[in-house]
């Protein structure tokens, strides 16, 4: 057979499936959030979502924890909206623990499965109309417009058409696709592997085993971290180890990081099996998503820096909050760093050894939290289009803590009601007026 690089697709008619104000590429609570806001201020919203769920990282990544809500004195509560909104719902259901340790990073761990349900109860209130197992696959443009998507799915290839367009797919494919400037850092931060396992963990280091007995089962030095599951007394998540070396937005590298992954929970499980004595430990579910933190970034108006994060440094065009602090998992050597806003830093650098404690700021003066402007949207070459969640525009340090899911909630709220603004208005994103944005997420129960 001839080797060839390319060939040509023929033209052909594509049927429009779908015809709204709003699409949202990418249905995690990033996307669904966007979706929510702007659907409560009245516009036909639909949610294109490659996977059968809602939900993204937290529910096809396992990944079952929400961070605290609060300041970093616990005396003002700084994030809200529909994050506090799921949580009360998924209290009702007995899904959420809270911890009341304030050195707990995790404040929140969920029931992830329980978090689904609530999520298509939560588009279904709202009139969202849902395309699960759907790809997006290219853009439909005019000039600086966006028109419409076409996509893949069980009915073949379609278009849906929009006014307005949210890309939450992570990596950002329709504003790759759409044209607009990207950058990747010198050093990403590396993928997990999620899975839930079933044990009695009771006066027994998981962590020690793995790193006295991971290199006979090839894993190498690593950090990692675990949680429990709500009202399964012994069900724990686990994200042991990293996927060094891939660039998860591409296709080839994120096959290959979603294998890895896999072999290594197994070998982690053989590592117990062998090592963990009379302990039956079981592997009950894993990732049908890896847990990408980091891959491409798309330029805007304006780039959040460390620096002002940890500064607490206030803008009138505020959309979100938070006090999670910068979090960078090394890519070039076994461990993690992470820096407060209480001006103290912890490295560690292995799974098990004491922290290095450095001091970043000694004066005794610190912010309380830390904001995120809404500029940090806004790009200005498609007039009707906004990337929101991990392809954020942030310098690496600052990225480390605002990657987290109840920041990016936030954001996703701030880009669906920036949506309806732009479509009330009829103006391109880059003149939506931020302090109004702020306003209606305000209105709507914003911490703000």
């Amino acid at each position: 057979m001839e080797n060839r690089k390319f060939i040509t697709e023929p033209a052909r008619d594509v049927k429009v499936c779908g015809q709204v104000d709003l699409c949202v590429v990418g249905g995690s609570c990033t996307g669904l959030f966007a979706a929510v806001r702007a659907a409560r201020l009245g516009l036909r919203v639909l949610v294109v979502e490659m996977d059968n769920c809602l939900g993204g990282v937290a529910t096809s990544g396992l990944v079952n924890v929400w961070h605290k809500l609060t300041d970093e004195d616990e005396q003002k509560q700084v994030i809200a909206g529909l994050t506090q909104e799921v949580l009360d719902r998924l209290n009702k259901v007995g899904a959420v623990a809270v911890s009341d340790d304030p050195k707990r990073l995790a404040r929140y761990e969920l029931n992830t499965e329980e978090l689904k349900i609530e999520l298509d109860r939560l588009a279904g209130e709202q009139g969202i109309e849902l395309f699960f197992h759907t790809l997006y696959c290219a853009p439909i443009l005019d000039g600086d417009r966006l028109t419409g998507i076409v996509v893949e799915n069980k009915d073949g290839r379609q278009a849906i058409l929009a006014d307005f367009f949210i890309d939450a797919s992570g990596d950002g494919d329709l504003a790759r696709d759409a044209g607009l400037a990207s950058f990747q850092y010198a050093h990403i931060q590396p993928p997990s592997p999620c899975y839930r396992m079933i044990g009695d963990g009771e006066g027994i280091s998981i962590s020690r085993l793995i790193q006295e007995h991971g290199a006979e089962f090839g894993l190498l030095d690593d950090w990692g971290w675990d949680c429990r599951v709500p009202g399964l007394p012994q069900v724990m998540f686990r994200a042991d180890t990293h996927v060094f070396g891939c660039a998860c937005q591409r296709a080839k590298d994120l096959s290959l990081a979603e294998v890895e992954g896999r072999r290594q929970v197994r070998a982690v499980m053989d590592i117990l099996r062998k090592y963990a004595g009379d302990r039956d430990f079981r592997l009950i579910s894993l990732f049908s998503h890896l847990g990408i933190r980091d891959s491409v970034h798309y330029e805007s108006v304006y780039q959040i820096t460390g620096e002002e994060l940890m500064a607490g440094t206030a803008y009138p065009d505020t959309v979100a909050q938070g006090t999670y602090p910068i979090d960078v998992h090394h890519s070039d050597n076994a461990g993690i760093t992470y820096r407060y806003l209480g001006g103290y830093e912890y490295v560690h650098n292995d799974r098990c050894s004491p922290p290095q404690v450095n001091h970043w700021r000694t004066d005794g003066d610190y912010a309380r939290y830390y904001q995120v402007p809404f500029r940090t949207l806004v790009q200005d070459k498609v007039r009707n289009l906004i990337p929101v969640g991990r392809m954020l525009n942030a310098d690496a340090s600052a990225f480390g803590a605002v990657r987290v899911m109840v920041n990016l909630n936030q954001l996703g709220e701030a880009a669906g009601t920036a949506a309806y603004l732009c479509l009330q208005r009829g103006c391109p994103v880059w003149q939506a007026e931020g302090t109004e944005v702020r306003r209606l997420l305000a209105q709507g129960g914003s911490a703000l």
